[in-house]
C-alpha cells in the first residue's frame, strides 16, 4: 500500500506530527508523584511544635519483641500519637493502642482473645538530658531527636498485656486436663494430700 504525505508534510518524519497530549502545548508535564510509605522515624520537637496527630496500623507480625507471647501472629494494632509541647524545650506525646491479640494461656496451653487498649503521657528525653522537674509522665529516651513510632507502640502495647496470661473461663477454652476443677465435684485424694507421699518416705529413712 502506498503511502500518502499530506500536504505540507514531512516526508522525512513520515508525515508524524508532534502529539501535545493534555499540555496544551510545549510546556513541561507535570504529574502528582506518588505516595512515599509513612516514615516510622520522626522528628519530636518538629511534631510537637505542630501539635501533630498521626495514626498507624500495625500488623502483629511485624512486631518482634511480641512474638513469644501470642498464640498466633494474626490481628493487628492500631496506634494514635498525640503531639505537644510539655516545657519549654521538651516534647511529649499521649500514645493510644488498641489490639486484641491472641495470647498462650499459661492454665490450658491454648489462645485466647485478650482485648487490649492502653493509654500513655510520655516525654522525650536525650540520652544525657534528665526529665522535666516534678513530670509525671513516662520518660522515653530517644536519639538525635527521633523516635519510631512503631517501636513506642509496641512498647505500650507490651506493658498492657498481662504478666501471666490467663482465659477467664478455662473450663472451656482449652485441653480438658487443664486443672480446672468444677465447682462441687469431687476433688482427689492427692490433689487434696499432694505432699503426703513425702511424710512415708521420711518415715522410711529414719527407720
Amino acid at each position: 500500500m502506498e503511502a500518502k504525505i499530506s500536504a505540507g508534510g514531512d516526508l522525512k518524519n513520515k508525515d508524524l506530527h508532534p502529539v501535545h497530549f493534555d499540555r496544551g502545548g510545549n510546556r513541561p508535564y507535570y504529574t502528582r508523584p506518588m505516595a512515599a510509605g509513612l516514615p516510622d522515624r520522626v522528628d519530636c520537637a518538629h511534631l510537637a511544635e505542630d501539635a501533630a496527630v498521626l495514626e498507624r496500623v500495625y500488623a502483629l507480625r511485624d512486631l518482634p519483641r511480641l512474638q513469644d507471647l501470642l498464640a498466633d501472629s494474626e490481628g493487628s494494632l492500631r496506634a494514635r500519637f498525640a503531639f505537644a509541647k510539655v516545657g519549654p524545650d521538651t516534647a511529649g506525646a499521649t500514645v493510644t493502642v488498641h489490639a486484641v491479640p491472641r495470647l498462650v494461656c499459661q492454665r490450658c496451653m491454648q489462645g485466647f482473645a485478650f482485648p487490649a487498649d492502653a493509654s500513655s503521657e510520655i516525654e522525650f528525653a536525650g540520652g544525657a538530658e534528665s526529665p522535666a522537674h516534678g513530670s509525671e509522665r513516662e520518660v522515653y529516651r530517644i536519639v538525635q531527636g527521633l523516635v519510631s513510632l512503631r517501636d513506642l507502640a509496641e512498647e505500650e502495647l507490651l506493658l498492657a498485656l498481662p504478666i501471666a496470661a490467663s482465659c477467664t473461663a478455662p473450663e472451656r477454652c482449652g485441653n480438658a486436663n487443664c486443672g480446672f476443677t468444677e465447682p462441687g465435684s469431687e476433688v482427689p485424694d492427692e490433689m487434696r494430700r499432694p505432699f503426703s507421699g513425702l511424710q512415708d518416705l521420711l518415715k522410711k529413712r529414719l527407720d
